[in-house]
């Protein structure tokens, strides 16, 4: 791809996201015209749903596959592939005496008192992690100096157990990676059926089992994500799409495809990030940029907040199933990956989470979701197990006839039934109640996700905006927004395909890091221009890979500080990507103000530099941009007139009106009110006024 590609561009783009029920996609014609559609994700194997879905839009809007200049591609591979446990058989290489990193890790548990608690087992089994006799000092001396023979030693043991793909870990890599490129050059040209991952590649940074956890999470999803990235690329070269892919990353950039498939560690939560990408944008153009960002799907519901225009990111958080929180002070329930990332709190609520009533008695909703097969009841796909989807159909919030704009034929008897039978009879309560009693138990819990970005955070959600989107997002918004003390609610254009929207709004982004580890009183002003000037060649030469010449590349610079003696640090911006000693001063008064916000007080302690990291961001002309865009949508299912709904738990059934969210305009309209569009349905309650901006955007108003 040339650099002019990304000042003017006379093709086509698409935007997918792959959720646990549909996939997303957004046809984006030169023109600024936008075509959409929804199609069920298909669980083994989810590439073809992208293909399925882009030749779909494809015919709506009567464009030939060849004028396709790019896709960006939101993909679930690899957090599927962890949570499913079906990585490659993985193997480690690392410094004699460090070879259970891994199991020892921080000695923490996520809950002190929980007794059933679980440690996650090792994505790597301790008979695959070989011990190498080499050691690189704390300085960056070599110690002692790597044999080759017992790194081909190791090699033959791997390939006779069936071993895929290797880590390399070694003690103090960080400094000097010598040893690691030694053993990665020896198994690259003598044993090349093996897929190698370096942690000095990954992650050249401080603390052996961030630094090894990260390494082998890379390792073990690597074989995965490539043979998807190649099996993608050839199905949509047989529908006549051969545009290059790009993948959306965790810090809401894109990556090339080369890239993700040699360092997909990067791209485990990419889909959600796309959604918080695109709260930015759409915010900065509406004037809210403190913001919580609300995503809700079939699966999974996302949290995550912007501040002053731009999403709050993480150097690090744990994966793992249930709510998947990069808290600060919840440790030790996951598998760490300490990767630059947008900062998004997970828990199992979505449309298809399952109710069910547990052992003690008490009714649970989720994480087990019904996904896109068999769905929810409703769908008539062969569930009779309740969802929160089917809690909503019972209350009267979504259509009755179909969903997805008429493609998805759903009959509300089996949703009435499932909650009925599985909830109603064995709680004593009523179909309306037990429907009620769902949808809380839901809200609570996805509540929940967003007081782990805020609250934890030390900020006040009282003082933000809700952005609400997914599929089932806005159908919750009001209510969770409640829970909280929110009173603005905004459900963007394009809420059900949000994230994919998003995706083609963000830029190209890479990140790179150089450890410092210096008291900042301490540190040279030079050096430490030397340093940010070698990862900005880095940077340049990455993006130069992907299309991108310098007149098109900003970067945004940052460093990572802690007081002298501790162990976590703050990451603190730093404008531009150039240092003087008044900007580095400057430094410690910042890190105060935000140590203190973060955990209430801060001390006169010397401060301790120890990263530093670049964002080399590509800019394209050709992005989405969120002001005067014009969606083409399949034709919904006639809506219009009222019908019952249910707003409060043991409240009677009241005729609510039933509209076209197109037809809302700017005066406010008083709830109870159901605004229906072909990707998402909008519940307006009694107490919110509703109202569309010239966007396109409906703006829910929570009255005191």
């Amino acid at each position: 791809m040339s650099n002019e590609s990304h000042s003017a561009s006379n093709g086509a783009r698409v935007g997918c996201d792959i959720g646990g029920t549909f996939t997303d996609i957004i046809l984006q014609l030169p023109g600024g015209r936008l075509h959409i559609n929804k199609t069920s994700t298909t669980a083994g194997d989810p590439g073809k749903a992208v293909v399925a879905g882009i030749r779909m839009v494809l015919e709506q809007a009567r464009v030939s596959p060849a004028s396709i200049s790019e896709i960006v591609h939101g993909t679930t591979t690899a957090s599927n592939t962890i949570l499913q446990r079906a990585g490659a058989r993985t193997g480690v290489l690392t410094t004699r005496g460090f070879r259970d990193v891994l199991e020892i890790g921080r000695i923490r548990t996520p809950t002190m008192f929980d007794v059933s608690w679980t440690k996650p087992e090792p994505l790597a089994p301790r008979r695959f992690r070989r011990e190498i006799d080499e050691r690189i000092g704390a300085d960056g001396s070599v110690v002692r100096a790597i044999d080759p023979e017992q790194v081909r030693a190791e090699a033959a043991f791997f390939l006779a157990e069936g071993v895929e793909a290797i880590a390399i870990c070694f003690i103090n890599s960080y400094v000097n990676p010598v040893h690691e490129l030694a053993a990665k050059a020896i198994l690259e040209a003598e044993y090349p059926s093996l897929l190698i991952t370096a942690s000095c590649d990954v992650l050249p940074e401080m603390k052996e089992y961030e630094r090894t956890s990260t390494t082998v999470v890379n390792a073990y999803i690597l074989p995965a994500m490539r043979r998807y990235l190649a099996q993608l690329r050839l199905d949509l070269e047989a529908i006549g799409v051969r545009a290059p892919i790009q993948v959306m990353a965790s810090n809401g950039g894109m990556m090339g495809i080369t890239a993700a498939s040699s360092k997909p560690v990067f791209a485990v939560a990419s889909g959600p990030a796309g959604g918080v990408t695109g709260a930015a944008r759409i915010g900065v153009k509406t004037g809210d940029r403190d913001l919580i960002v609300f995503d809700m799907g079939g699966t999974t519901a996302k949290a995550s907040i912007i501040e002053a225009g731009e999403p709050s990111l993480t150097n690090e958080y744990e994966f793992r199933d249930g709510i998947s929180s990069p808290s600060r002070f919840v440790k030790g329930g996951g598998y760490v990956l300490k990767v630059p990332s947008i900062d998004i709190a997970e828990v199992g609520a979505g449309g298809g989470s399952v109710a069910l009533i547990d052992a003690g008695g008490l009714l649970r909703v989720g994480p087990e979701s019904v996904g896109s097969f068999p769905g929810p009841a409703c769908y008539q796909l062969g569930n009779k197990r309740p969802t929160v989807t089917d809690a909503n159909m019972v209350l009267g919030y979504l259509n009755p006839q179909a969903l997805a704009g008429g493609s998805l034929g759903v009959d509300p008897a089996l949703a009435r039934k499932a909650v009925a039978d599985l909830v109603g009879m064995p709680l004593g309560l009523s179909l309306l109640d037990a429907a009620h009693g769902i949808r809380e138990v839901a809200n609570v819990n996805m509540a929940r996700a967003i007081r782990a970005v805020t609250v934890e955070r030390g900020r006040d959600p009282r003082d933000m905006t809700l952005m609400a989107f997914g599929g089932s997002g806005p159908v919750h918004a009001v209510d969770v927004a409640k829970l909280l003390g929110v009173r603005r609610v905004v459900a963007p254009v394009m809420a059900g395909v949000f994230c994919a929207a998003g995706m083609l709004a963000a830029d190209a982004e890479r990140d790179f890091l150089r450890a410092v580890l210096r008291r900042l009183d301490q540190c040279s002003v030079d050096t430490l221009q030397a340093c940010v000037d070698d990862l900005r060649r880095q940077g340049l030469i990455a993006l130069a890979a992907e299309g991108y010449g310098p007149s098109h590349v900003t970067f945004v610079l940052k460093a990572d500080l802690r007081y002298a003696g501790q162990s976590s640090d703050l990451t603190i911006p730093l404008a531009g990507a150039a240092l003087d000693a008044q900007r580095l001063a400057a430094l410690r008064a910042d890190f105060q103000r935000t140590y203190a916000e973060t955990f209430g007080y801060s001390n006169d302690e010397p401060l301790e530099l120890v990263n530093l990291r670049l964002s080399v961001r590509g800019h394209r002309d050709d992005r989405l941009v969120f002001s005067s865009i014009r969606v083409d949508a399949p034709a919904l299912t006639v809506v219009g007139g009222a019908r019952q709904a249910s707003f409060a738990r043991g409240g009677p059934l009241i005729d609510t009106p039933v509209l076209p969210r197109t037809s809302l305009g700017t005066t406010p309209r008083a709830g109870p009110l159901i605004l229906e569009a072909y990707d998402t349905t909008i519940v307006v309650p009694p107490g919110t006024f509703a109202w569309a901006d010239d966007i396109g955007n409906v703006i829910l108003d929570i009255a005191a």
